[in-house]
């Protein structure tokens, strides 16, 4: 085994918030069970992190019960599952640890926000010398409001603000950002592909 696949904040907390009614990917747990489903038969290493914000109240705080993998998705009892509380998958776990041990060589990233917890992981992972395949359309993210918009607003009045990061150009960013850089970007289908 040199493969490992790291499913990142594919959670529940995420469902919580307003903002998940605008999310890019509706589709995010099909696209990662397909990828889960992929390693598995490949005997592949699948990592499980979820992001917590313990004592905080907020959804990401693990005494409110929605720090959990999203409905649909199920690690296996053998399947690390790894609380960070940093954007990166690595610097609050034992990810790099995991992965020296079980040799691996290989990441699939995929998981909740493109361009924060996912991009940033791949990153770094890139810069620890491991080869990276982002799985694009087995990630998403939701709407960024410009830093300097007016608190508390709904989701609608989001959407409708000019200044607002669309989703898509969220998504776009990340493949120009990562391409030739940190890593290969494929979809899903284009990762399944690659085992014919």
């Amino acid at each position: 085994m040199t493969e490992a696949l790291i499913v990142i904040d594919a959670q529940e907390s995420f469902r919580q918030r307003d903002n998940w009614q605008a999310v890019s990917n509706p589709d995010i747990v099909a696209r990662i069970d397909q990828l889960v489903t992929r390693a598995r038969s490949r005997g592949d290493l699948v990592v499980w992190v979820l992001h917590t914000e313990p004592h905080t109240g907020t959804v990401f705080d693990p005494a409110l019960g929605f720090v959990r993998p999203l409905e649909g998705l199920a690690p296996l009892e053998d399947e690390p599952v790894l609380r960070k509380t940093v954007h990166n998958a690595f610097t609050t776990t034992n990810l790099a640890h995991l992965l020296t041990s079980a040799g691996i060589l290989d990441l699939t990233v995929c998981g909740v926000r493109t361009e924060q917890c996912c991009e940033t992981t791949a990153r770094l992972a890139s810069d620890l010398g491991y080869r990276v395949t982002f799985a694009i359309d087995a990630t998403a993210t939701t709407p960024i409001e410009h830093p300097d918009a007016p608190a508390c607003r709904g989701i609608e009045e989001i959407l409708a603000d000019p200044t607002t990061l669309s989703t898509q150009d969220i998504v776009a960013r990340t493949v120009y950002a990562l391409s030739g850089r940190f890593a290969d970007v494929r979809t899903v289908a284009e990762v399944l592909a690659g085992d014919a």
